[in-house]
């Protein structure tokens, strides 16, 4: 199973492929896609849905795994990661993948036991669960985050397969 994992944002988008076999993760793909302030809102959106869209052709993913809208006091920002959301989200149905969304606390607990995780904690367990070495990882944080919200899926697609397996 492929999952590419999304960290939506129009500034920059975390965007990771992991794939998941015999409970092993082996990431493919970590990176950022990054828009710049001055180009219009249009073309930013179009930078991300356009290289999202390349990401899901060049891998194959099963599904998609987004980290769910995060209310701060700031609705502009909220609105812009809502746009970057909803054109990641347009990627995944054109090419018929499954879109699963994940809040940031459900992330977090996935990785690290605790809802409240830091950013510091994330990226030690990250770099545990996938057995990477320092010079293996990712530069920016977003792409970190969407690698998490990959294995956040992974363990939750594994729990609901055996919760369906246990009812059959």
């Amino acid at each position: 199973m492929k999952i590419i994992g999304i960290d939506p944002g129009l500034a920059t988008t975390g965007v990771s492929v992991l794939e998941v076999e015999n409970n092993k993760f082996k990431p493919i793909y970590c990176d950022c896609i990054i828009t710049k302030k001055t180009h219009s809102i249009k073309d930013r959106l179009n930078k991300i849905f356009s290289s999202v869209d390349k990401i899901i052709k060049d891998y194959h993913p099963d599904f998609l795994a987004i980290e769910e809208l995060f209310f701060s006091i700031n609705a502009k920002s909220a609105i812009k990661v809502g746009q970057a959301r909803g054109v990641c989200i347009l990627a995944a149905s054109i090419n018929d993948i499954g879109v699963f969304e994940y809040t940031p606390l459900q992330v977090k607990q996935a990785i690290a036991g605790y809802g409240r995780a830091t950013k510091k904690q994330i990226k030690y367990m990250l770099k545990n669960i996938l057995n990477l070495g320092d010079k293996d990882l990712p530069n920016k944080d977003d792409a970190w985050d969407a690698m998490a919200i990959c294995i956040c899926h992974a363990n939750n697609y594994k729990l609901q397969k055996k919760i369906r397996d246990a009812i059959r």
